[in-house]
């Protein structure tokens, strides 16, 4: 299966345009927003826990990266919610689980083979919070191959002040604007390497999940995940 699969070119999904797709496991439905292969695959998702609902216990060879967007997300009797970012290296196992019911967003199979801790940040304590460059933003992840933050942007603050060498973005509060096109909550967009200088919040500014770096490298190979 091939969903946005040309990294390449400029990808968005905004929320009306949302499938929710049904997984293998009752009660998890997820929005495809690009893959590479089956339930075996390189895949970034929106998925969405029912009340109750659980996996089986699995293993992550290519690794996981979760950022929780509503409820409490479970994994081996731990509870995240919203606003935990969850970072599973390649080689670990774990069983997700939902009570209350979640939603998150979720990288599969796109780490490193030699990133081997695991990382976990709750955004919603103030001081994961620090003044970089004259904008709030939350630290995640610092890598070789990727950065890993969430911004706050005032009215009208411009997202890219330069060329970028790629760039993934999902807008968790406020929205972005880019021309004519709006951008509210909810929507995930994948930027190549390039300037994008009219990416700017929206009137009541804008919170993201930024990701920058992590397609300079080739992509497209489906890995077993």
């Amino acid at each position: 299966m091939l969903v946005n699969s040309d990294f390449s070119r400029c990808a968005a999904v905004v929320p009306e345009q949302y499938q929710w797709v049904a997984s293998p496991q009752h009660g998890v439905e997820r929005v495809m927003l690009d893959r590479l292969g089956g339930e075996l695959a390189r895949a970034t998702s929106i998925v969405r826990y029912a009340r109750g609902s659980s996996f089986p216990h699995h293993q992550h060879p290519g690794g996981e990266e979760i950022l929780v967007l509503s409820g409490t997300f479970s994994a081996d009797g731990l509870d995240y919610p919203a606003g935990w970012y969850l970072r599973n290296p390649p080689g670990s196992s774990h069983q997700p689980s939902s009570e209350e019911g979640a939603v998150i967003f979720v990288k599969l199979c796109q780490m490193p083979p030699g990133e081997d801790r695991p990382v976990r940040i709750d955004s919603g304590d103030p001081l994961a919070w620090r003044r970089i460059d004259g904008r709030e933003v939350c630290p995640l992840f610092d890598g070789a191959a990727e950065q890993v933050r969430l911004e706050r942007l005032e009215s009208g603050a411009q997202l890219f002040t330069g060329t970028i060498d790629s760039a993934e973005l999902l807008v968790l509060a406020g929205e972005l604007r880019s021309g004519q096109q709006v951008y509210p909550s909810g929507s995930w967009v994948r930027l190549p390497t390039g300037a994008y200088p009219d990416f700017l919040a929206g009137a009541h500014g804008a919170t993201l999940y930024l990701k920058s770096g992590h397609l300079a490298a080739p992509v497209g190979v489906e890995l077993p995940c």
